[in-house]
């Protein structure tokens, strides 16, 4: 009875059925569902549509917590299922045989581009989601990591309008692991840039890890673009976050690891590692320089997650990645992010009318909860969600569920 009452319920909020597509024949002239005298003809639509409906239901109504209201629920499904309807979505997330929920299904960009930035770089940025929906722009981490299509699913594709670029030299930005010109208010500006050459005045703003401190820095710099912050591993470049994660702190947890990251280092230079390693990088010693990179990249790739996890060390090893990423992470570093120290909390203030979610694991190593714990005193509209189990990486299952919950709400709120 559960299973046969939630179909009815589905097929009862199906978007065509605004449409008249799932009506049957009821004027002279009949339709798609009638003859030409207005009486029914028997559908051969509805079995299939329901049996896609049930297999959904049982995935997703039946095993999952209730993260969205079972309404909510069944009208996505519907949606989903129904291949006659012209607006139909993928169900809200895909879940598991655990319930636990993990990304929105994958979604290719209706609009990409290149950003010619004026000063010797060219930013590409991609459109997804509904063109009508709520504007939002995801910031990335590193900086020099890019953006991957798994970052385009932290979105709601039925509720957003969301932008996702390249910062300057990563990912599919020319030129590739370029220094010059590659400051945070070089990104500030391109963001500005970003949000012109969409036409809206004010849109969320979401980042994690150098992407929080990225936020940070444009919702200070322009608060009143801003409606909604998402942060995700909070970090502002300190000098002291810095220090922990690159010359004392980490490596007293992964002291094996910790000694491959040093290794394309000499022993007389380990005492400022960031400098040491920048002059590996921005040398004439091609392999020397990628040896560096690599050494630097995989360090980040084996201590962002609670428990290991070979992909993250697979893609942080990619030669061509790992040179952007190096090299421009390693250049912001030495500069402190082109701030001064302190400077993203101590400026917090002028984010008094912006609403905010801050998401921290309990076990982040790469940018420790203290920053994330400061930033919230700092920031009194918003919220913080210490995730008990997990590190640092956005696709660990509890920081994966406080991101989505976070971009729904404010979606619902809209």
């Amino acid at each position: 009875m559960r299973g046969a009452t939630s179909r009815r319920r589905a097929a009862r909020w199906c978007a065509c059925r605004s449409s008249g597509s799932h009506t049957r024949g009821r004027r002279s002239g009949g339709d798609a569902a009638g003859t030409a005298d207005g009486r029914p003809r028997p559908r051969r639509t509805r079995a299939p549509v329901f049996r896609r409906l049930g297999i959904m239901m049982r995935q997703s109504l039946l095993s999952t917590p209730c993260r969205i209201g079972a309404a909510g629920r069944v009208r996505r499904i519907a949606r989903a299922a129904c291949a006659r309807c012209p607006r139909a979505i993928a169900p809200a997330v895909f879940l598991h045989s655990t319930g636990v929920p993990l990304l929105y299904p994958p979604i290719e960009p209706y609009a990409h581009g290149l950003l010619d930035t004026g000063d010797g770089h060219r930013v590409y940025w991609e459109l997804c989601g509904n063109p009508d929906g709520k504007p939002a722009v995801f910031l990335h981490g590193g900086p020099g990591s890019g953006c991957s299509a798994e970052h385009r699913r932290l979105f709601d594709p039925a509720r957003y309008n969301v932008l996702l670029f390249d910062q300057r030299g990563c990912g599919r930005s020319a030129p590739h692991a370029s220094l010059e010109n590659n400051t945070t208010w070089h990104l500030v500006d391109d963001i500005e840039r970003l949000r012109e050459m969409l036409g809206v005045e004010r849109w969320l703003v979401f980042g994690g890890s150098w992407g929080s401190a990225l936020a940070l820095a444009y919702g200070e710099t322009h608060p009143a673009r801003v409606t909604e912050l998402v942060v995700r591993g909070v970090f502002t470049v300190r000098r002291s976050e810095l220090l922990w994660y690159y010359q004392e702190g980490a490596s007293w947890l992964f002291p094996d690891l910790w000694e491959d990251f040093v290794a394309p280092i000499a022993p007389a230079e380990r005492s400022d590692l960031i400098a040491a390693y920048r002059r590996r990088l921005t040398g004439g010693d091609e392999a020397a320089k990628r040896e560096a990179a690599r050494a630097w990249s995989i360090w980040e790739g084996r201590t962002i997650t609670l428990l290991p996890n070979a992909a993250h060390e697979a893609h942080f090893g990619d030669a061509h990645y790992a040179l952007a990423f190096a090299r421009i992470e390693n250049h912001y570093f030495v500069h402190q992010g082109f701030m001064e120290d302190g400077q993203l909390l101590r400026d917090a203030h002028r984010l008094a009318d912006i609403p905010g979610v801050i998401v921290q694991g309990r076990y982040d190593v790469a940018t420790p909860a203290r920053t994330a714990w400061e930033l919230a005193k700092a920031w009194p509209r918003a919220s913080l969600e210490i995730v008990p189990d997990a590190g640092h990486a956005y696709d660990e299952p509890g920081i994966l569920r406080a991101l989505i919950a976070a971009t729904d709400r404010f979606a619902r709120e809209r």
